[in-house]
């Protein structure tokens, strides 16, 4: 579909067309979440061939009323066109403003430079932002050069957010289920006894509450910002949400840190200030049994672990004696609903599960899943909510 030369102020090198350009924003934008469906891609297109791509507060509004589908989408929708189109935190508004300037991160990957002239320069764009972001989306974090990184540190608020569920305790009415006898009667009681309509319950389901263990040891130093990103989008959810307390954090090094009241800030660079103030083990060493028996003394047995999916990101490598490990682990395994152990490693060619620490735990998981990237983060959540 043939589309106006697009004057969004991008941020890239240049390379694809337009209409790539945009369905990869709705491919972003499913990823995060929302129900994007193939009619409605085709819908987006449509609306912003109308409007062109030259009104940036149009495009908005065009992707707007075709991809989302209801009041819950629009938080993540701004989140989504914000990190693909504008690298700004906020959405266009109804007020007019100045142009925005083009910001241009020179170490993005270029992989496919045709060479084309300046008026086509600022259209191929659209097109290096939208490959450069999906390449990002696949590349090990530990790799990535300090420009590169603040684009993906953009990114970490387009990943879906998990929602395990679990049964609830008390039934509450409901137009189907269960024959609730005591409303059926009080209605009867109501109509002097002559029959009325029958009442119903049934149980409902409740939040499920993900704990996250994270590994800020040495040998984790280069995915540790990462995973703290992870869990500062996880938390400011589930504080959005009302679910207060939906997610819980904990560092693991030496010794263990709850991080949870510093990821509540709403910046996430100022929250992972705030967690790297009150952690004094990170980079240090690692005693993954030590600090997990702190955890289940302290948290675990209380109430924190237990019915819980319990996270552990970690790459297993224990100084301290495994036989501890194993032990905690089997603890763990009995209060928590699920265990999800993730490891930057796995999902890397060649990888072997063979360290001490991973043999002394995959015993007692549930699942083993790869945490390099942010394609494997939004796997995780997947995973997270499947419990």
């Amino acid at each position: 579909m043939p589309l106006p030369a697009p004057v969004l102020p991008l941020h890239a090198p240049p390379a694809t067309p337009p209409d790539e350009v945009l369905l990869g924003f709705a491919r972003a934008l499913r990823a995060a979440g929302v129900a994007v469906t193939a009619d409605r891609e085709a819908g987006y297109l449509a609306a912003v061939a109308t409007v062109g791509l030259g009104d940036e507060r149009a495009t908005y509004w065009a992707g707007r009323a075709t991809l989302t589908g209801s009041p819950d989408d629009v938080e993540r929708y701004d989140q989504v066109f914000t990190a693909w189109f504008t690298h700004r935190l906020e959405a266009p508004t109804d007020r007019p403003r100045p142009p925005t300037p083009t910001v241009v991160h020179a170490d993005l990957a270029d992989d496919d430079a045709t060479g084309a002239g300046p008026g086509d320069e600022e259209q191929d764009v659209v097109r290096a932002a939208a490959s450069g972001t999906e390449l990002l989306r696949h590349r090990d974090v530990a790799s990535l050069s300090p420009a590169e990184r603040a684009v993906l540190d953009r990114l970490f608020a387009t990943l879906p957010v998990p929602s395990p569920r679990r049964r609830a305790v008390r039934a509450t009415p409901s137009v189907r289920g269960r024959l609730d006898p005591r409303r059926t009667l009080r209605r009867q009681l109501r109509h002097l006894g002559e029959p009325a309509d029958l009442a119903w319950r049934r149980r409902g389901t409740r939040p499920r509450r993900v704990v996250l263990l994270l590994d800020v040891s040495g040998s984790m130093s280069s995915y540790a910002d990462a995973l703290l990103r992870v869990a500062h989008h996880w938390v400011r959810a589930a504080e959005a949400s009302g679910a207060r307390g939906g997610v819980e954090v904990f560092t693991m090094g030496t010794r263990l840190t709850h991080v949870t009241r510093a990821l509540r800030q709403r910046d996430a660079d100022r929250a992972l200030e705030a967690a790297g103030d009150v952690v004094p083990d990170w980079s240090g060493g690692t005693r993954l049994g030590e600090t997990l028996k702190a955890f289940l003394d302290r948290w675990g047995q209380r109430g924190t672990a237990r019915g819980a999916v319990v996270v552990v990101a970690s790459d297993g490598w224990e100084r301290g004696g495994t036989e501890l490990l194993a032990e905690q682990m089997a603890r763990l395994r009995a209060l928590a609903h699920r265990v999800v152990w993730v490891n930057p490693h796995r999902g890397k060619d060649g990888y072997l599960p063979v360290q001490q620490g991973i043999v002394a735990a995959l015993p007692h998981c549930d699942d083993f899943v790869a945490g390099h990237s942010l394609r494997t983060y939004s796997d995780l959540a997947e995973v997270v909510t499947r419990g």
